[in-house]
């Protein structure tokens, strides 16, 4: 036991020496897990041999669970929102269109049987979020016309599809599915996977605003419980647990509620180690011995994925639209990559119940997808730069979440001591630095909002912009004045409560507001909260 928990060490460290490496010399870091997974299953001196693929279907399942739900409670409505059309039908008809496109490609170019054929195009299907994520993050890629927030919710969003489609495929495969029995799948699917989603994120919604946890870390706890739960109960339904689980994370995660910023830091962290466990654990099935059979016909898949399927569906799409030129529907097309989700799909065709594949569907996936990361994942800033797309003043942060870590407006709090300059000036007589701004005096339990005329004294804390606040009794958080909101024309005197109103963000103008200040629809404000 104590030789196999130093080896786990060993693996994590490794896994975060590779991501500092990789991050250097440009290549992907999921791409590295999945080398590391191939020397520990193949290599000695300590080999970890795992050929259960029903084991490996049951932890990427779970795995995959909390990847869906982070790729819903990261992303940024407001962001999304202009391209959630767009999108949305990526993520389905795009999704349809690919996988027909690859299972013709396979039948008539491969010779593989019809059925075998389509489900491969179904298993491949979808393109992978944490990929997509990750190296949008990690470059700061900023691209032109919301390509970035079209790119981060098609691939955080199509999952569903591509695992419906796979489940069809797998009856159809083992001829237990009838005519009935499809539109059932597709219905129930559907309808049980969005319904009891969309109720169990009211409820916890709910529940998060309701009930006070006495215990801290308790509510990232309960969180954790629902992401389970929105996959469990849909499933035992017969609904598509991941569409559910997506539309969770999506609702909770554009809710406001006390400790989000804690909890989007701490899905961030474990999904990417659910990202690092699928990917090593691909490396630990895979088998080099297997694998040259599978090469040839997973790199024609590759090419065809690459230049026509993907191609074909992303034009198809997004041409009506317009207002999307070449240059960007060549970009979306190309950053389709495959990872974690196909893995999945992959285990559970292989595992099927009475289903006997005549290609080795899973080393052929491994390869699909260890090309797809290693060759287009690394060549993504690069064709971003050649199709002129990239933006400087867009910020991917924006995105997400979580983007408020990486704001240029920070706090600082410093205390005025007896006989220190400050002290029995009014804040008005002050030599502030340009765009410095003491938004809030403590004073003892009093909390004083300043003017130009308020006095400070020793013993005050003053809070400014500054550098980051160590003391964590107070955050920032950012919220759209929507038109029909409650603060939506009104003075901010006239609407108490929340926090304090420090910034204000108006089309493309920063307005440092004070009580008398209107708010207007469609405003940013930055509020200090304790």
């Amino acid at each position: 036991m104590t030789a196999f928990l130093i080896l786990i060490a060993v693996v994590i460290f490794t896994c975060i020496w590779l991501n500092n490496v990789s991050s250097r010399i440009g290549v992907p870091t999921l791409l590295a897990f999945i080398v590391l997974g191939i020397i520990f299953g193949n290599a000695d001196p300590i080999p970890i041999s795992l050929n259960d693929y029903l084991y490996a279907k049951d932890v990427c399942t779970a795995a995959l669970i909390f990847i869906m739900f982070y790729g819903g409670f990261g992303t940024r409505w407001e962001a999304v929102k202009p391209v959630v059309r767009e999108a949305g039908l990526l993520a389905t008809a795009g999704v349809i269109v690919t996988a027909a496109l690859t299972g013709l490609f396979c039948h008539f170019a491969l010779g593989w049987a019809w059925g075998e054929s389509f489900l491969l195009g179904a298993v491949v299907s979808s393109t992978d979020a944490a990929s997509v994520f990750s190296i949008l993050r990690s470059k700061k890629l900023g691209l032109k016309n919301n390509t970035a927030p079209m790119l981060e919710m098609e691939s955080g969003s199509n999952d569903p599809c591509a695992y419906m489609l796979t489940a069809i495929m797998i009856s159809i495969v083992t001829r237990s599915a009838t005519g009935a029995s499809v539109v059932w799948m597709i219905f129930s699917q559907v309808a049980f996977g969005a319904g009891l989603g969309w109720l169990i994120a009211k409820v916890a919604t709910f529940a998060l605003h309701r009930i006070r946890f006495m215990t801290e870390g308790f509510d990232t706890l309960f969180l954790f419980a629902t992401a389970i739960a929105s996959y469990a109960l849909p499933e035992l339904c017969g609904g598509n647990g991941y569409l559910s689980t997506y539309i969770v994370g999506m609702m909770l995660g554009n809710e406001d509620f006390k400790g989000k910023k804690k909890m989007a830091g701490f899905f961030d962290g474990l999904t990417g180690l659910m990202q690092v466990l699928i990917f090593f654990l691909l490396g630990l099935l895979a088998r080099p011995t297997a694998l040259h059979k599978a090469v040839l016909p997973a790199l024609a898949i590759s090419v065809f994925l690459l230049l026509v399927a993907r191609p074909a569906s992303v034009f198809a799409i997004l041409s009506p639209f317009k207002k999307y030129s070449v240059r960007q529907q060549a970009l979306v097309s190309f950053v389709g990559l495959r990872g974690a989700a196909s893995i999945v799909f992959a285990i559970m065709a292989v595992t099927g119940s009475g289903l006997y594949l005549k290609n080795d569907l899973f080393n052929i996936v491994f390869c699909i997808v260890l090309l797809s990361i290693s060759l287009q994942g690394s060549f993504i800033p690069l064709m971003s730069r050649k199709l002129d797309m990239l933006d400087k003043n867009s910020n991917v942060l924006k995105s997400f979440n979580d983007y408020s870590e990486d704001l240029e407006l920070q706090f600082g709090q410093m205390e005025i001591v007896q006989g220190d300059t400050w002290d029995g000036k009014t804040v008005k007589e002050l030599s502030l630095p340009h765009n410095f701004l003491i938004v809030l005096v403590l004073r003892g339990t009093e909390q004083i909002i300043p003017r130009g005329d308020t006095l400070l004294q020793a013993g005050d804390k003053i809070v400014m912009f500054n550098r980051t606040v160590e003391n964590d009794t107070f955050y920032l958080e950012e919220k759209i004045i929507k038109p029909d909101g409650r603060r939506a024309g009104r003075r901010i005197s006239e609407v108490p409560g929340e926090g304090l109103v420090v910034m204000i963000i108006r089309k493309e103008k920063t307005l440092f507001p004070h009580g008398n200040t209107r708010l207007e629809a469609g405003d940013r404000i930055i509020l200090l909260r304790k």
